[in-house]
């Protein structure tokens, strides 16, 4: 275990054991008894390796970038292990590896289902399903800040200013977060409510927003959003997942406000408006413009759910803006538009620097006094490149199990963007209960190496492979 710092594991097993016994409560006091007995077994294990993990000795020493990718991957790999018991002890006669992979699309934010029909589960197992969400959005965040090493320095500077990375401090940090990713969960809850949608589905659908996720109460959200007004505040609250959660942080808890951390939000604020106004001039004539509205935010947050509507022109549109993503710190996915926005400036000053050499062309962000690095570049090329190598990738593998090829394309950058097909993608109807046992490994595989960021695989290439 030298090379795991298995402790900064031990709160989420605890926290999986909180919601274990919640769960529990919750189905006495509804009776819901099908599958009550199942969050015993989560509970029980769950509290046990979170306890054996936190009495493990630490190594004093800071951990390498190494250590902290593994360890990073290794929740990615035993707790929806642990969240999968619920799913392949209930009464719907699920194998391992689709209770398997239920869990991991649920810990990464994804939100493909085995469930054919949702209205065939019991309400106790649907809001486990959500709890999965919830916990792995949080996790994710914990992550970003574990393995900040490997995002550039600029940002991490940003960060620095206000989040300790003292082990001192962890602790009352780790409150913080998770005190703020709760109160933002309530919050939307509480909104959610107030529009007139019922206290479960609020629920339900509060955890699936703050995550970034994608599992949804019911077969369709058209049965929960009954209105325009509906539709666009829930739009607008799928924003949370899209800018950074520690730009709220900031506004709660500093006294001295970072004004440098907010430039990413500005930078993303800007895109915001500016492709929500080309939707608002192309189909404001449309009926269906909220309909398109609540597709491009949930695209671009990475949460993927839509209203069942025909918009088979916007499917690309749509997957393009998956690609991009938003925030380096929330908990939404994407390759990230300040780093394709980075790239793409850095790679307009080089082409002018070709042709105007006594010229000094500066790698400055608007809105910001920060420099970006040419490390910070080198990282965001190598990072694109290992995308379009795990899209290809996974595409052919798809594509050999009898899946249409632009299904699979689809499929493959969902997949590495953790975000849930639907109508806004053309994948509404996939069916993934009846594929390929190894494709369903496959799916699992890039969805946890999409959620931990790919050029983490290639760092751990680089340790076995080279040993400088």
């Amino acid at each position: 275990m030298s090379f795991f710092r298995v402790k900064y594991l031990s709160f989420f097993f605890i926290l999986i054991s909180i919601f274990s016994f919640l769960n529990i409560i919750y189905s006495y006091y509804f009776n819901l008894y099908l599958n009550l007995n199942t969050y015993y077994f989560s509970l029980i294990i769950s509290a046990v390796i979170g306890i054996i993990f936190y009495r493990i000795k630490t190594d004093p020493k800071k951990p390498s970038i190494f250590e902290k990718i593994l360890t990073v991957l290794l929740g990615y790999v035993l707790m929806p292990l642990i969240l999968s018991i619920p799913f392949y002890l209930s009464i719907y006669n699920l194998s391992f590896l689709n209770s398997l992979f239920e869990a991991v699309s649920g810990f990464t934010s994804t939100g493909f289902t085995v469930f054919e029909n949702i209205k065939h589960i019991d309400q106790g197992l649907i809001l486990w399903r959500s709890s999965i969400q919830w916990i792995g959005g949080l996790y994710f965040l914990y992550s970003i800040i574990f393995l900040i090493d490997i995002y550039d320095e600029s940002l991490k500077k940003s960060l620095t200013n206000f989040l300790s990375f003292n082990s001192a401090e962890i602790l009352k940090q780790s409150i913080k977060i998770l005190l703020l990713y709760s109160g933002l969960t309530i919050s939307i809850f509480i909104i959610l409510n107030i529009l007139g949608i019922r206290s479960f589905n609020s629920l339900n659908l509060a955890m699936t927003i703050i995550s970034s996720g994608g599992f949804l109460p019911v077969n369709e959200l058209s049965s929960i959003l009954i209105n325009d007004f509906q539709i666009i505040i829930f739009s607008f609250l799928m924003l949370i997942s899209f800018f950074s959660i520690f730009f709220t942080y900031n506004l709660i808890f500093l006294r001295n406000k970072n004004l440098n951390f907010f430039y990413e939000d500005i930078h993303l604020f800007l895109y915001f408006i500016v492709v929500a106004s080309i939707f608002f001039v192309f189909f404001s004539y449309d009926a269906n413009f909220t309909f398109s509205f609540l597709s491009l935010v949930s695209s671009i947050s990475n949460i993927g759910i839509s209203l069942e509507v025909d918009q088979a022109n916007l499917h690309f549109i749509y997957i393009l803006l998956v690609i991009i993503g938003g925030s380096f710190f929330s908990t939404s996915s994407g390759l990230r538009f300040l780093k394709i926005y980075s790239l793409t400036k850095y790679s307009i000053n080089q082409i002018l620097s070709f042709s105007r050499p006594k010229n000094v062309f500066m790698n400055k962000l608007v809105f910001s006094k920060i420099n970006f690095d040419t490390k910070d570049i080198n990282k965001y090329f190598l990072t694109i490149l290992i995308f379009v190598i795990s899209l290809f990738s996974l595409t052919i593998l798809l594509s050999l199990s009898n899946i249409q090829f632009e299904y699979s394309f689809k499929l493959a950058v969902l997949t590495l963007m953790n975000t849930v097909n639907s109508s806004a993608y053309g994948l509404s109807d996939f069916d993934f209960q009846n594929l390929h046992f190894l494709t369903k490994y496959f799916l699992i595989f890039f969805m946890i190496i999409g959620r931990v960021e790919l050029l983490s695989l290639l760092l751990i290439a680089k340790k076995f492979l080279f040993k400088n």
